[in-house]
C-alpha cells in the first residue's frame, strides 16, 4: 500500500514531466491543447513561454494565488510524509528521494503561481471542472488529465470517471489520461469498467506504456478517441 490521501490537494507537475506521462511529440505540443484539472501545474506555464497553446481548467483556479500557495504548503508536508513512508511503492531513479521529489514539485508549482495572474486575464486558467465543461464540441484536439481521474479512484465513483472522459471526448477529438492507478499505486477499480462502457459507446481505446513512471507500474497512460460521423 502506497499513498493515502482523504481528498484531492494541488499539486503540480512540469512540462518535461507532462511530456514523458502523456508521451507528447513535438507535432502534439502543437495541438490546441485542454489541460482537465490542471492544479498547480507549470505546464501551461511552460508552454505559453514556448509559444504554444494551452487552456487549463481547475476549480481551484476560482481562489488567488496566495491562497493557491497556502493550500500547496499544507499539502505538501502530507505528501512528503506519506512518500517517505512507503519508499518501496516508488521508483527511485529520476525522483531520487521524497526531498528531491518536494523540491521538483516546488519547483514546478513555483512556475504556476508566478504565471497564473497573468494567465487569468489571458483566458488561460479557467474554474471549470469535471463532468461539465463549458467548451464547444470539437474546441479541442487534444485533452489531458493528469493525476485526478483513476488517481483519486476512492474520492469519485466510476460514473463520475465515465461522465468525466465523455465530457472531454465530447470537446476534444482524442483525451490522454495517465495514470491508471489510484493514489495507493494499485490499478484503479474504476478503469475495466469505465474501459467496457466507452468502448460499448464505439470509442477507440489504447493502453500505452509511456517514458514515465515515478509510482511503481504506473508507466501507462489510457488514450480515448472518439469514432467520427463521416455521414454526408
Amino acid at each position: 500500500m502506497g499513498l493515502k490521501l482523504e481528498k484531492v490537494i494541488p499539486w503540480g507537475r512540469s512540462m518535461p514531466e507532462y511530456v514523458r506521462m502523456f508521451n507528447l511529440t513535438p507535432n502534439d505540443l502543437k495541438l490546441n491543447i485542454l489541460d482537465c484539472a490542471g492544479g498547480p501545474a507549470s505546464f501551461n506555464a511552460e508552454m505559453m513561454r514556448q509559444g504554444y497553446k494551452v487552456i487549463s481548467c481547475d476549480p481551484v483556479y476560482q481562489f488567488s494565488a496566495d491562497e493557491i500557495q497556502a493550500r500547496i504548503q499544507d499539502a505538501y508536508q502530507t505528501v512528503i510524509e506519506g512518500i517517505r513512508a512507503n519508499l518501496d511503492s516508488y521508483v527511485w531513479q529520476d525522483i531520487q528521494s521524497p526531498e528531491h521529489l518536494g523540491e521538483i514539485r516546488m519547483a514546478a508549482m513555483q512556475q504556476f503561481l508566478a504565471d497564473f495572474p497573468q494567465g487569468q486575464k489571458e483566458g488561460r486558467y479557467l474554474t471549470d471542472g469535471l463532468p461539465t465543461l463549458p467548451f464547444n464540441t470539437n474546441q479541442f484536439d487534444l485533452a489531458l488529465c493528469s493525476h485526478f481521474l483513476f488517481t483519486y479512484s476512492e474520492q469519485f465513483s466510476a460514473e463520475f470517471h465515465l461522465d468525466s472522459i465523455l465530457e472531454m471526448c465530447r470537446v476534444a477529438q482524442e483525451v490522454r489520461l495517465f495514470p491508471l492507478l489510484n493514489i495507493s499505486g494499485e490499478i484503479s477499480p474504476n478503469l475495466a469498467p469505465v474501459m467496457t462502457e466507452l468502448e460499448m459507446r464505439g470509442y477507440t481505446l489504447k493502453v500505452e506504456q509511456v517514458p514515465y513512471e515515478f509510482q511503481k507500474s504506473g508507466n501507462q497512460m489510457l488514450q480515448v478517441m472518439r469514432i467520427l460521423d463521416f455521414r454526408f
